[in-house]
């Protein structure tokens, strides 16, 4: 209501200095202090020129004039039942001025009031049939309220009055087309087109039409028409080259795309929004066939909007995903200096870090990064990521220890932060600081199933409090019965209190679900299958876990042959 009542004092202010003497009736202002209140109305000075108007009210009630500009201030002071009452007088003392019942209509339509609007805007069309902007004034009521059938008959009144044009014909398909009349629609597009003068707008809505209807030759026709009207008009440049891409026309599509890439009057983000529905929606057989054109097309595209942000940014995704990283590394490199500000040009450039493993830069930006946007930790938790595959864990540490301090509200973000620390802990082999956090972690939320199953599972290799890491351990496996991480840890934890038997289905069942390419599950589920007797498929998991071993296992090999002495003996 706000946004209308802004827009209301706009037209208000216009139509006060639009308006004739005679429109006004400032010959009945004859009063000195009648014309110094509208003087300060059209200062902006509200408040006053409302005093002085009720003031010449007390002597000359009857001033029609005085209780239009009270009204007009009234509204402006955010009065509406006041600009109400003082609109009624003026125009109860004359009716036959225009100004005074439009304006009225107006406040009504401010007030919520469109039923009396639109008695208002019929009345006077009847007394004022020459005026244009009450026909405007009621379609548009017309429509908000779901009468769209009467907007169209005031549209042909309109038409009628001031004859068809491209707003007009543009607008009667609007309408017809949410009446679900479609077909009438177009045909009412296609009947402007060959009876009133062409339009680029229109034959480009054209040819989309004909498009959606498999009629290429009618389409390119349309596009051809509206580009000798305007040469580089957007949406027939691009309709024009998608019908030719589409019918593999591609010698004749690139021409017509690398105009429209080279235009200077078409929007940069215009540009950037067809390539890169073009580059997510195309096959990769295309990409490849055609990369130096497409290449080309980028390229110009880049030329004519060079510090473009939006340009830059689409010429950095495509050449990341046709696997030319350094090309796109510079792109999306120059975005971001250009625009050290944006936001998405900064998380652009540090995400492209993260994705391409380039871990120094990752860790040095993603903390400049930080430093220009302290509301954005998402930053500072990407440095971490990069320190923590340098193995710099104190580093990883440091940034835990920030974002708790920073982030005390986001129970999400300390969670994670928590959760990162007890693992740092564990890797720097610090394992009551890292018991510790994960305690806080689980204060944030008792059930979280990665820090119940690392703490669990770091209690197991440990051999300390086996019951506690048995219970944790349950939820884990309870929350996510088909997890082979989890599946592990509580087979294990079994197995560690000598129930081996109990132990197996959770291993046979994690090996359905990827436990067969880890290697420490396989190790695990062995020493299960051995303690039970089972030895030959022990053996056989065995064998599997050293073909999959990375170092994961240290020693695995001297146990392996250590277990088969035993056999022997």
């Amino acid at each position: 209501m706000k946004t209308g009542k802004i827009y209301l004092t706009l037209i208000f202010f216009l139509a006060t200095a639009l308006c004739s003497p005679a429109q006004v009736h400032v010959g009945r202002l004859a009063e000195n202090m009648v014309v110094s209140a509208v003087e300060q109305y059209d200062a902006g000075n509200f408040g006053r020129a409302a005093e002085m108007l009720e003031a010449v009210l007390a002597k000359a009630p009857d001033n029609d004039a005085a209780h239009y500009y009270l009204g007009l201030s009234r509204f402006c002071l955010d009065d509406l039942e006041g600009a109400e009452k003082e609109l009624k007088a003026a125009v109860s003392l004359d009716p036959d001025n225009f100004w005074y019942r439009y304006r009225l209509a107006m406040i009504y339509s401010a007030n919520g009031k469109p039923e009396l609007t639109v008695v208002m805007y019929e009345d006077m069309l009847r007394d004022f049939p020459k005026k244009t902007e009450i026909y405007y004034s009621l379609m548009e009521l017309y429509l908000s309220s779901g009468q769209t059938e009467k907007a169209l008959d005031v549209l042909g009144q309109i038409e009628t009055l001031a004859g068809k044009n491209e707003s007009t014909a543009l607008t009667r398909f609007d309408l017809l087309r949410s009446l679900g009349k479609t077909e009438e629609a177009y045909q009412s597009l296609i009947r402007y087109d060959k009876e009133e003068y062409p339009s680029p707008r229109i034959l480009s809505v054209l040819g989309d039409y004909y498009i959606s209807m498999y009629n290429d030759t009618s389409a390119l026709r349309s596009y051809n028409a509206a580009l000798d009207i305007v040469p580089d008009y957007a949406p027939a440049l691009l309709g024009k080259a998608e019908v030719l891409r589409v019918t593999r026309k591609y010698d004749m599509y690139f021409p017509v795309i690398m105009e429209f890439a080279g235009s200077e009057s078409i929007s940069p983000e215009g540009k950037s929004d067809y390539m890169r529905s073009l580059f997510q929606h195309s096959d990769p057989m295309f990409l490849r066939t055609f990369s130096s054109e497409l290449d080309s097309m980028v390229n110009e595209c880049v030329r004519v909007h060079p510090e473009d942000s939006s340009v830059l940014e689409t010429a950095g995704i495509y050449y990341y995903g046709t696997e030319r990283p350094d090309i796109a590394g510079k792109y999306f490199r120059k975005s971001m200096d250009l625009y050290p500000e944006s936001l998405s040009a900064a998380a652009n450039y540090v995400e492209f870090l993260m994705y391409t493993d380039r871990w120094d830069a990752l860790s040095s930006e993603g903390r400049a990064a930080f430093r220009r946007f302290p509301e954005e930790p998402a930053f500072l938790e990407m440095a971490s990521l990069a320190d923590y595959h340098k193995e710099d864990y104190r580093k990883v540490l440091g940034v835990c220890d920030t974002i708790i301090s920073i982030a005390s509200g986001d129970s999400l973000r300390m969670l994670s932060a928590y959760t990162t620390m007890g693992d740092m802990y564990h890797q720097l082999g610090e394992s009551s600081r890292a018991y510790k956090a994960y305690e806080q972690a689980l204060k944030i939320n008792p059930e979280y199933v990665p820090v119940l199953n690392n703490y669990a599972y770091f209690l197991s290799m440990e051999g300390k409090k086996l019951k506690k890491a048995y219970s944790m351990s349950k939820i884990t496996v309870e929350a996510e019965p088909d997890n082979a991480t989890y599946l592990d840890t509580f087979g294990w934890i079994l197995y560690l209190q000598g129930k081996a038997l109990e132990a197996k289905p959770f291993f046979k069942h994690a090996m359905l679900y990827g436990g067969k390419e880890s290697p420490v599950i396989l190790d695990h589920y062995a020493e299960v299958l051995y303690a039970l007797g089972e030895y030959d498929l022990a053996f056989v998991y065995w064998t599997q876990a050293q073909s999959r071993n990375n170092g994961e296992i240290e020693g695995l090999d001297e146990k392996i042959s250590r277990r088969k002495a035993e056999m022997k003996r």
